[in-house]
């Protein structure tokens, strides 16, 4: 089992981001390009995250107060940016997972033609979309301090990194 990378980004002002860590995972999968996205929705779907959505990553700073969000990479890369504009810009490539807890804003900087990734959420909660705007807050800070650590890591499952890097 590896070890993930590990990115803690606290509250800037606007956004909240988290007391819990992102996670980046390096080469989780190495099928071929053809049956990766699917091959993420089931390791996801089988770990209590059931993938939820196929696409790319928004433009924009963005973040979820009512779920934490797990992304796979199945075609491309792309230069992501987590935890706002004094965050950290880190390379995910096809392969590669990125467990984003909610609060912790996440935009695309730059990617490659052909990017694509998988999304999910834990069992049980949906996801809804902030921008960093005043309005909303403090009603996602309560959003984000009133949702429980997951059950399992969407990559590893219940003894997996996760549960130990995110405890409460």
């Amino acid at each position: 089992m590896q070890s993930p990378e590990q990115h803690l980004f606290g509250d800037d002002g606007r956004f909240p981001n988290s007391r819990f860590p992102a996670l980046i995972y390096r080469g989780v999968l190495t099928e071929p390009a053809a049956g990766r996205a699917s091959a993420f929705e089931r390791l996801f779907s089988g770990h209590e995250w059931p993938a939820a959505w196929r696409n790319g990553l928004y433009a924009q700073h963005h973040y979820h107060s009512s779920a934490h969000e797990v992304l796979g990479v199945y075609e491309g890369w792309v230069n992501a940016r987590l935890g706002g504009e004094g965050g950290a810009l880190v390379v995910l490539r096809a392969g590669d997972v990125v467990v984003i807890p909610a609060g912790v804003a996440h935009r695309n900087e730059g990617q490659s033609k052909d990017f694509r990734v998988v999304g999910a959420y834990p069992r049980g909660t949906n996801m809804d979309m902030n921008y960093g705007e005043a309005r909303e807050r403090p009603r996602a800070d309560e959003r984000i301090a009133a949702l429980p650590r997951p059950a399992q890591d969407p990559v590893f499952g219940e003894g997996g990194p996760l549960i130990g890097l995110w405890q409460l």
